[in-house]
């Protein structure tokens, strides 16, 4: 059961709901992929969202016990430079830690991938070997 505590604190923009679902049932490979590892708990036994609405913007996945964002990174993101810094600020502000990963690293070095969010500090816990 989620805690509303955890994401009461969290400015939500109900007007981009449409496009949140839109987005879960769009079908990117790379972010499809992730999910399988992240959702029901499989990853550390952590809750994550998809395509979670924080203020006015759209994370790929949200992790609320520990405030971590996680992005998976294609193409899209290449020329959004002012608009993405704008997003990580915003983001930090509330105090969410945020991982990129791109997209090719995803769907090519998944297992690497997993190492590396496993021992993140921002996703550790106490039985992790360090």
């Amino acid at each position: 059961m989620r805690s509303r505590r955890q994401y009461g604190r969290l400015p939500y923009n109900p007007r981009l709901e449409p496009l949140a679902k839109k987005n879960r049932k769009m079908g990117i490979l790379s972010e499809a992929l992730m999910w399988r590892q992240l959702h029901k708990r499989k990853f550390k036994g952590l809750d994550f969202d998809r395509q979670k609405i924080i203020g006015n913007y759209i994370v790929d996945f949200y992790c609320a016990e520990r405030g971590v964002v996680v992005e998976v990174d294609g193409e899209s993101h290449e020329y959004k430079g002012e608009h993405d810094e704008k997003r990580e600020r915003f983001l930090e502000s509330l105090g969410l830690t945020i991982i990129h990963i791109s997209d090719q690293e995803v769907l090519k070095q998944m297992d690497e991938v997993m190492e590396a969010l496993y021992y993140h500090p921002a996703l550790r816990t106490d039985g992790d070997d360090a």
